[in-house]
């Protein structure tokens, strides 16, 4: 048989069982004696026809709750299931925690005997949890990662990110050799570029265990091993985060915008750091817009030093064709 009458024959067959599918779609929706619509009753369990009242099927199963909530509040009170799985704890949240408040489930203090049993039995529950070393290395790296997206403010999609650039480095074997703390702070620092809300390789260094310089080569290695796609960092993308911290209007926010659109068109981005252009940005639109911002105010928000702002702030207003204001 050739190809062509045995494509043929394939388009007739998927035809003709599409044809009985629907037209067992259709028999399901309309009453089989006299063909009219069908009506689910949840009361009684019941399915019935509409003009005839025949029950075309009886005792079906009610998949919803048992129970009513009147909000968002008691319907989460009432539910009976866990937290999702999350990639940001080792067993993905899968496993199960003792509390450690020694009350019952009548909020009745525990005697001491109870006590003792109940310790004994959070020690084995933690024991289990992390029997092998990968999954003690893991609980390690993912409270580090927690810890320091949290001192710098990062949201839950880049800890999730981290996260899972993590656990992609140590199913690839790239920890020999490094610190757990070195790989942990590098994957955050990658998921921060990946969802555009990048931090300096200073401030993440701040918060880290490690010293930049280590940060900056685990980081180099893990990206070329993993193949992760960052693209350079724009240096718009701290703007807003520096006008935010200064407490400066919009205006300012738009404009340092505009002389960082003007200074790209000009080709200043190249070779220099995305965190100066930001301050120095950020500073010549204060100025520009009136408002009382000192360089050393800036400095201490952009974690650069006031000579890089001076320099840089000048070639900015130059690019965008602003008069040179002085402070």
């Amino acid at each position: 048989m050739s190809d062509r009458t045995r494509t043929r024959d394939e388009r007739e067959t998927a035809r003709e069982e599409t044809a009985e599918r629907e037209e067992h779609e259709e028999s399901e929706l309309h009453c089989p004696e006299c063909g009219g619509d069908l009506v689910v009753d949840d009361e009684r369990g019941e399915t019935v026809c509409e003009d005839c009242g025949l029950v075309v099927e009886e005792d079906s199963i009610d998949r919803g709750p048992e129970w009513r909530a009147f909000g968002s509040k008691e319907n989460d009170q009432k539910s009976r299931v866990g937290a999702p799985t999350t990639n940001m704890m080792h067993d993905k949240g899968l496993s199960t925690n003792i509390g450690w408040q020694d009350k019952d489930a009548y909020g009745n203090s525990l005697s001491s005997n109870q006590r003792q049993k109940m310790q004994r039995l959070r020690k084995w529950n933690e024991r289990f949890r992390t029997r092998t070393s990968k999954e003690r290395n893991l609980k390690q790296a993912l409270g580090e990662i927690e810890r320091m997206a949290s001192a710098l403010g990062l949201p839950k999609n880049v800890r999730e990110t981290a996260s899972v650039i993590y656990r992609r480095a140590l199913d690839e074997d790239l920890l020999p050799g490094r610190s757990i703390e070195g790989v942990a702070t590098s994957a955050l620092y990658a998921a921060a570029r990946q969802a555009n809300t990048p931090r300096s390789l200073d401030e993440v260094a701040n918060v880290s265990r490690v010293d930049r310089d280590e940060i900056a080569r685990t980081y180099r290695y893990v990206a070329r091993e993993l193949g992760l796609e960052v693209a350079p960092t724009d240096p718009t993308s701290y703007v807003p985060r520096f006008c935010s911290e200064l407490g400066l209007p919009d205006e300012v926010e738009r404009r340092a915008r505009e002389l960082l659109g003007s200074a790209q068109e000009a080709g200043l981005y190249s070779g220099k750091s995305p965190v100066g252009l930001a301050a120095a940005a950020v500073y010549a639109a204060s100025l520009l817009s009136n408002e009382r911002v000192t360089q050393s105010q800036v400095s201490d928000v952009a974690n650069v030093s006031e000579v890089t702002i001076r320099n840089r702030y000048h070639e900015i207003l130059e690019a965008g064709g602003e008069p040179n204001v002085e402070a």
